[in-house]
């Protein structure tokens, strides 16, 4: 099963691409689709809607696993990342994509094992778990694959209480 683990973000979107079968993990790509700053918000969401298409058209997920927003402080962020996660969940729809979301506790308790963790807990874990060499640049990458993994474990684990019962 291919997955698209996203990390939405108005500048910086991440993205992990993976491939989850016989309870293996296999990296198909991962990286960042990038605006530039002082660029109208609605070009920046045509850039980010333009970008994922392409990435759901080259690699054919058939589920995007993208992080819930959490902010408790800059509200003008909130809005223009929730604009870019419209427009994400926009492409995931429109291409057929099943969308699963997850909040930044439920994807450390996947990953580390303890829903507080810190960032570069999960970002080793990461690296451990997927075989690479190094910790993905940037954060957001990892972030998207931490997310990547968090509902190939999260599904795997539904399908067998659903067998199971």
């Amino acid at each position: 099963m291919i997955i698209l683990g996203i990390d939405p973000g108005i500048a910086i979107v991440g993205y992990g691409v993976i491939d989850y079968s016989n309870n293996r993990f296999h990296v198909l790509d991962y990286g960042a689709v990038t605006t530039p700053a002082h660029t109208p918000v609605e070009a920046r969401l045509e850039m980010i809607y333009s970008d994922m298409n392409e990435l759901i058209k080259t690699y054919n997920p058939a589920r995007m696993s993208i992080e819930e927003l959490f902010f408790n402080s800059n509200q003008k962020t909130a809005i223009t990342v929730a604009q870019a996660r419209g427009v994400i969940l926009l492409a995931a729809r429109k291409n057929g994509v099943q969308i699963q979301e997850y909040t930044p506790l439920q994807v450390k308790q996947a990953i580390v094992g303890y829903g507080r963790a810190q960032k570069q807990q999960v970002q080793s874990m990461i690296t451990t778990i997927l075989g690479l060499k190094k910790v993905p640049k940037p954060d957001d990458t990892a972030d998207a694959l931490a997310l990547a993994v968090c509902d190939a474990h999260c599904t795997m684990s539904r399908l067998k209480n659903y067998f199971n019962n």
